[in-house]
Parts: C-alpha cells; sequence; structure tokens
C-alpha cells in the first residue's frame, strides 16, 4: 500500500481532513512539488528554499528544519518505489477553531505528502502545444506558494475547454505568467520572461533555465512584455516541474511565427535534459 507523510511519520495513506483544519477551511497554508527523475527528488534543495520563503511571508513557522524535510521526503520516495512522478508537500497552520486571525500560538502546523507516478511529457515537449490567454485575476502576491488556487483552477480549465496545454495569463495587457506554469518568448535571438516579483511565482525550472542560458550565451531580460508582443514573437515556451519545457505553437487562434517549436527553445530543452541526467546520476 503506498505510503504518505503526515507530520514527521511516514504511514499507510489515508485520505482524511479534520474538518477544521486551516488549509481547508481558509487556504491557509503552503505547498511544493517535488519533480523526480530515475528515483530521484531533482532539486530539492531549491524547492525546500522556496518553501521556507513562502512560510516566512505568511508568518508561518515551519515545524521541522530543512534537513528533516528532505530525509523525509527521500524517505517517502524510497517507501514508495517512486521512479518517474511528483513529491507533493503541504504545510497548513494548523488545526482551530474557524476564527480569522491566527490560532493560539500553540496549534501546531500540518504537514502531510505523498508520491505520485507520473511520465515524462517529452512527446509534447518535442512537438509543442497550443494555449489560450486569459486575464490574470489573482490576487497580488502570486510569488508566495499558497494554497489559494482557485484562479489558477479556472485558467487551467478554460485551456481544457479550448483543448490547450496552458492558459496564458495577462494583466492589463502584461503577460504574467500561464496557470501553472512561467511563459518565455524569443524575439531576435534573445529570451523575454516577466521579472520575479509579486506577479509570479518564480519557477524551479524558471530559475535553472535562466541560470543554463547563461552557460549557452543566450540573453535573457527579465522584463515585462505585452501580449501584442507575445503574439509576434519567434518561439513562445512554458516551464514548470516535471512538465519542463513545451513549446506553444499557437495561442488562441493566432499561430507563434511559424507554428512549430523554435531552434532556441529545443536548444534550451535539450540543455535542461542534459541538467535532468547529470544530477540524477550522481
Amino acid at each position: 500500500m503506498a505510503k504518505m507523510l503526515f507530520h514527521d511519520q511516514i504511514i499507510e495513506r489515508e485520505s482524511r481532513v479534520n474538518i477544521e483544519d486551516r488549509a481547508y477551511q481558509f487556504g491557509d497554508g503552503i505547498y511544493e512539488v517535488i519533480g523526480v527523475y530515475d528515483g530521484k527528488p531533482f532539486m530539492m534543495d531549491e524547492h525546500l528554499d522556496r518553501l521556507k520563503r513562502s512560510a516566512n511571508e505568511i508568518q508561518l513557522k515551519l515545524p521541522y528544519q530543512m534537513d528533516d524535510f528532505r530525509s523525509n521526503l527521500e524517505e517517502l520516495v524510497e517507501n514508495n518505489e517512486l521512479y518517474e512522478g511528483i513529491i507533493y508537500l503541504q504545510v497548513s497552520r494548523g488545526v482551530g477553531p474557524r476564527w480569522h486571525e491566527f490560532p493560539d500560538p500553540d496549534v501546531s502546523p500540518v504537514t502531510v505528502a505523498y508520491t505520485r507516478a507520473e511520465e515524462r511529457k517529452t512527446d509534447l515537449e518535442e512537438k509543442g502545444g497550443v494555449a489560450v490567454l486569459t486575464e490574470d485575476i489573482r490576487w497580488l502576491r502570486c510569488d508566495i506558494k499558497t494554497l489559494n488556487l482557485l484562479p489558477n483552477v479556472l485558467a487551467k480549465q478554460k485551456a481544457v475547454e479550448h483543448n490547450a496545454v496552458e492558459a496564458i495569463l495577462h494583466r492589463d495587457g502584461i503577460v504574467t505568467e500561464a496557470s501553472a506554469s512561467n511563459v518565455f518568448m524569443v524575439k531576435d535571438g534573445t529570451l523575454y520572461t516577466h521579472p520575479a516579483n509579486n506577479y509570479i511565482l518564480n519557477g524551479i525550472t524558471r530559475q535553472k533555465i535562466i541560470e543554463r542560458c547563461d552557460a549557452l550565451d543566450m540573453k535573457v531580460n527579465e522584463e515585462p512584455f505585452t501580449v501584442d508582443d507575445m503574439l509576434a514573437a519567434d518561439e513562445v515556451f512554458i516551464t514548470a516541474t516535471k512538465s519542463d519545457i513545451i513549446p506553444i505553437l499557437q495561442i488562441d487562434n493566432h499561430k507563434i511565427a511559424a507554428g512549430v517549436p523554435g531552434a532556441m527553445t529545443l536548444r534550451i530543452l535539450e540543455e535542461f535534459r542534459s541538467l535532468i541526467r547529470e544530477l540524477t546520476e550522481t
């Protein structure tokens, strides 16, 4: 039977939620999704650093040190014999009476984690997909990875209803990110992506791609760009944990350039795959 992490114990997986858990009633908590490739968690330290930052931003005191989180999650992957998939980790502010203010200091945060088998999207990465546009109606602290994801859910549902892989969000005509991924465009040999401020989640895959572009001698500008800029781009792609890099060939009814995966996108994809091989073989 599959295992899960509950507090700091690996137990048999069960689906029970305390009705007064603040995650359930307020979305008062944070989470991370960590990719697992060839049986190894990928860039776990970066994900745990972001978890710590999110906790600080919402004044949530994490119940364990990062080393404890790391060892528990590695044990969970091993117990579940996960070879390819994801780890979902969530920390809520805890269980207490339903008042909007924080509960008493003696209320302990609730930590849960589980794994799920999930294959790589290699075919989609190599052939690309289409996207739709939708208004960014989220709150103004998108940099915090909280459980409050209803606007993202609505955006993703719009994508599904239009047979698209993603919904790209825009705020007053400025492209921010997508419902569950970051957005890059290429114009005249330069990559552009929205700066990592409060309007986007600074994706771990996004950060690593920017870092690796330096090694590839590719210029990256972290600056806002418009919907019109994106539609006139030479290439567009999205990035996310476990989705890695997906070329976007069409947005709504507008084809991007020739409507095929671009050369820079495919080069970055190959570099990222090399990084995965490098980190999972050590």
